[in-house]
């Protein structure tokens, strides 16, 4: 589990093949591996990956052709947002994440407004039950407070306020229209959902 807040921005520095998949070096920069050891988990982006080689300040994750399939921003070089798991003992700072992307959304717009930005995205239709107007959600690993929200033709459209630190220190600033970036839904809109459908059927 994570908690949304990212410790620190990493880079992927290389690629290599593997046969149903790629295995990724990233420079974890400023994370700090000193208590990471082989097996441990790292979100990138909000997923979820197994550290499986360390050397220095990089280590080495394993990407499954699944999980390249469902998420962006993995398949090549660049930044990323890096946290590592909770313990059970860490301050719960932004909202329970579990680094399991549910789907991919695209950057309507991304516009500075004051000393804020306001960030617009579409999410695909199959994501839009679950996202509320100040509900939490998850966009490339960073836990955010959904303003608004709206049904549009291909799915939903809502809007996040991010403050300058936000931008600052992890890779939102850099987004654009078009960009595609990873969303996790809220934990607790998942399980309402499936309460409810339950319920539904007795």
């Amino acid at each position: 589990m994570f908690s949304g807040i990212v410790a620190a921005v990493g880079r992927i520095t290389r690629i290599d093949p593997l046969e149903q998949g790629v295995r990724l070096t990233v420079d974890t920069a400023g994370l700090g591996l000193d208590d990471v050891a082989l097996g441990d988990s790292i979100a990138h982006n909000g997923v979820c990956l197994t550290v499986i080689g360390i050397d220095g300040r990089n280590a080495q994750f394993d990407v499954s052709k699944e999980t390249l399939n469902c998420t962006a921003g993995l398949d090549a070089p660049g930044e990323v947002n890096l946290e590592k798991a909770l313990r059970l003992s860490d301050r719960l700072g932004g909202h329970l994440v579990s680094g399991h992307v549910d789907g991919v959304g695209s950057v309507r717009s991304f516009e500075r407004v004051g000393e804020s930005h306001e960030l617009v995205i579409v999410a695909p239709k199959p994501l839009a039950r679950y996202i509320a107007r100040k509900g939490s959600i998850t966009v490339q690993g960073v836990s955010l407070t959904v303003n608004r929200v709206a049904d549009v033709e291909d799915g939903c459209e809502f809007s996040i306020n991010l403050i300058p630190h936000t931008v600052q220190v992890t890779t939102l600033g850099s987004l654009k229209a078009g960009s595609r970036v990873n969303l996790e839904i809220d934990l607790i809109a998942r399980y309402a959902e499936r309460m409810m459908a339950a319920e539904d059927k007795q």
